[in-house]
Formats: C-alpha cells, sequence, structure tokens
C-alpha cells in the first residue's frame, strides 16, 4: 500500500497501528501476548492445536470447525502448552457454553487431553488418526535409518581395510544402480506411501530392500494396516477388533519402536475410537496452523506480538 500511494511503508503501518486501527483501545490489549478469548465463537465442535508464532514461542490455539478456518474460528490462543495455562483460560468461559462442546480433536498430548477433560465435560475427546498413523510411519523411518548408519558403518570400515591393504574398494550395486548405503537413503519416501501407489522404481527398490531386510518390511507392513484400519472399519466394533489383531501381531513380530507404538495405541484407544463416530480429524486445525504461517511470512515474522495478535484476531476471531 506503501508504493502504492507513494508513501513510506514503514511510516503508514506506524499509523495504521497507531492512528488508523482501533489497537490501543482494544479490549484485549493488556493480556493479548499471554492469551485470547472468544467466548461467542465456540461451537458443538473443536480443535485443539499447538503453533510457534515467533523464536520458537509456542501458542495453544482452539479453533471452531464450524468456521472452516474463516470469521470467528479463533475460540482462545494463549502463550504456553501447559495444561494448567489452558485451563486457566478455557474456564473463563462460561459453563453453559462450554457443556454445549460435544466433540474435540487433538494430539495424543497428555497436557491438552487434561485440559480438554477438565473443561469440556460433556465433550467426547478425539485422537487425531493421523497422529496415530505419524508414530508408525515415524518407527518404520527408525528402523530405516538404524540399517542405514550400519551400512555406512560397515562400509567406512571395508574403504579402511582396503586402503591398509593397499587394495581398491568398490562397494556392492544392485540391479537398480543403486548401492545398500543409497538403497537405504532413497526409500525413504516409498515407505511413507502404500504399495499401489509406487511407481516402478520405488517398485524395484522395494523389493530390493525387502529381500535384503525382511524384518524392515514387517515394519512397513504393521504401518500400513494402522491406517486401513481407519480406512475400512465402518464402526468402533470393527476398529476395536482390529487394533487388537494389530497389536498381537506387533508383539509377534518383535518390533521395538513399534512395541513403544502399542503402547501408545493401548493408552489412548478410547480417543482413538472415538473418530469412527464422526470420523472427525485435526484436520482443521493442521489448516489454521498454516494461515497463520503464511499471514506471519506476509508480516515478514513476528516483531510485536501484541499487534500481530491483534490484526490476526481481526481476520479470525
Amino acid at each position: 500500500m506503501g508504493r502504492l500511494y507513494s508513501v513510506d511503508g514503514k511510516q503508514l503501518q506506524q499509523q495504521y497501528k497507531d492512528h488508523l486501527s482501533d489497537f490501543h483501545t482494544w479490549p484485549q490489549k493488556e493480556h493479548a501476548e499471554e492469551w485470547l478469548l472468544f467466548p461467542d465463537n465456540i461451537g458443538p465442535s473443536l480443535s485443539i492445536d499447538e503453533t510457534a508464532l515467533s523464536n520458537g514461542e509456542l501458542y495453544t490455539i482452539i479453533t471452531n470447525k464450524a468456521a472452516k478456518g474463516g470469521k470467528k474460528a479463533i475460540v482462545a490462543m494463549l502463550k504456553g502448552t501447559q495444561a494448567e495455562q489452558i485451563m486457566a483460560v478455557l474456564e473463563r468461559i462460561p459453563l453453559r457454553k462450554r457443556n454445549k462442546v460435544s466433540e474435540v480433536t487433538m494430539d495424543m498430548a497428555a497436557n491438552m487431553i487434561k485440559s480438554i477433560r477438565r473443561c469440556f465435560a460433556n465433550a467426547s475427546r478425539v485422537i487425531d488418526r493421523f497422529h496415530v498413523q505419524k508414530l508408525a510411519y515415524d518407527a518404520v523411518q527408525e528402523a530405516r535409518i538404524k540399517y542405514r548408519w550400519e551400512a555406512l558403518d560397515a562400509e567406512n570400515l571395508a574403504y579402511d581395510n582396503a586402503k591398509k591393504n593397499k587394495q581398491s574398494y568398490q562397494p556392492e550395486v544392485f540391479s537398480n544402480g543403486d548401492t545398500l548405503k543409497q538403497l537405504l537413503a532413497r526409500s525413504r519416501y516409498l515407505l511413507f506411501k502404500h504399495h499401489t501407489k509406487w511407481n516402478l522404481s520405488q517398485k524395484q527398490r522395494a523389493d530390493l530392500l525387502f529381500h535384503k531386510y525382511p524384518l524392515l518390511q514387517k515394519a512397513y507392513q504393521l504401518s500400513i494396516r494402522l491406517g486401513s484400519i481407519f480406512t475400512n472399519c465402518k464402526n468402533k466394533q470393527q476398529a476395536f477388533k482390529g487394533l487388537a489383531i494389530w497389536y498381537n501381531d506387533v508383539e509377534t513380530a518383535g518390533i521395538d519402536a513399534f512395541s513403544t507404538v502399542a503402547r501408545s495405541v493401548k493408552t489412548h484407544y478410547e480417543s482413538i475410537l472415538n473418530f469412527f463416530d464422526n470420523r472427525a480429524t485435526n484436520a482443521s486445525a493442521e489448516s489454521f496452523n498454516a494461515k497463520i504461517k503464511a499471514f506471519r511470512a506476509t508480516s515478514r515474522g513476528v516483531r510485536d506480538t501484541a499487534f500481530f495478535l491483534f490484526r490476526l484476531q481481526n481476520i479470525y476471531a
């Protein structure tokens, strides 16, 4: 706008802040950097997530799904992620309004679960299916990375031995042109995808990888099967049975990283199964976080947190 009207951009921004906007008479200005609250924006279905504004400073955001990321989306926004901080702000909302909330989606963070249980007693807590699946994908990647480090160590040792014996060293090259360490490095993305979506080169690479590391194939299959439970099961009963079978298979496989995933699923299985009531996810919260990051980018960072939040609430609250 400064370029459009041939005025200094920084001066125009300062004039907007001090004179054109209502920033200095904003009722929430005094506590804006600590918390913002918009009780009238509350709805029956909410999402809770965290995002970083600047310098890694985390804010917890509660949004109304019915707003679809537009006007009246923000219900509350507060600095920090501790349960006590979240509850102190949310309990400022009248109880009759909080009791109208029927569903809240979230990740597995204990602070969020505790806060929602306390502040929205009538709400069904739904753990986002994609966070559950991500745990499984991370377990697969952990196994791949472990094998990759082993391959790097073995290659370095073989190279040193060859050098000591004044011999040349050539690593083994597979039929697709990859060495072992390249095979493990280039397999990263195919392990995130369903095998039906692999292209020809990914299929070749996967065949070589799984032939060399059968345990990695088991880990990949377990991650895909966990995702298929959310895709194929129609109700809680089917999903509960599917998770029980999957849990038993994890125990049989004996993969340490997946044992950790299975324990997390077992701990939160009730909230995970609540997904099958309305198939609700936390995608709206993730989308809203992306909007905040985009808005931050257009502002070239956050220098004045209170003013940034003022502009943010004008758009989304």
